[in-house]
């Protein structure tokens, strides 16, 4: 399986917010979308960082209050493990296992055209798992 192939079936919308924003807005509109991160990125680069629930959290502990007035920059993951359409699922799974990230972003040729959650990794492992269920019973019960 490829990443392709999830991004055909759950779209390849991603948020993006910029580096400069401030962290409140960017957190009332993760709330408002009902999403756990948003891609950092500018006209420099497609994929600057993460700002993640976990990020936020971060910063309100170790900031207090003062977190409020940070500016995203201040707070998002950098170095984030990105992929290609065309890379497997195993190699995704691994990465974010190894890495502890729960979104990936998709790159391709210097553009960013969607984002992989460990949401949508687990949902495409369970319907394969499934698949592969029903035929292994199907080869059985033909056998009888």
């Amino acid at each position: 399986m490829r990443i392709e192939a999830i991004l055909r079936s759950k779209g390849s919308e991603v948020e993006t917010v910029r580096p400069d924003a401030a962290v409140t807005m960017a957190a009332q509109r993760m709330a408002a979308l009902r999403i756990g991160c948003l891609v950092v990125a500018d006209s420099s680069a497609p994929v600057l960082g993460l700002l993640t629930e976990r990020d936020l959290v971060r910063a309100f502990a170790h900031h207090g209050t003062h977190a409020a007035s940070l500016s995203v920059r201040d707070i998002m993951s950098t170095g984030v493990p990105t992929c290609r359409p065309d890379d497997d699922l195993a190699s995704i799974m691994r990465t974010m296992t190894t890495r502890r990230y729960r979104h990936v972003p998709v790159v391709s040729e210097g553009r960013l055209i969607g984002i992989v959650s460990i949401g949508d990794v687990v949902k495409q492992r369970l319907e394969d798992l499934e698949l592969e269920t029903t035929v292994l019973r199907d080869a059985y019960r033909a056998t009888r």
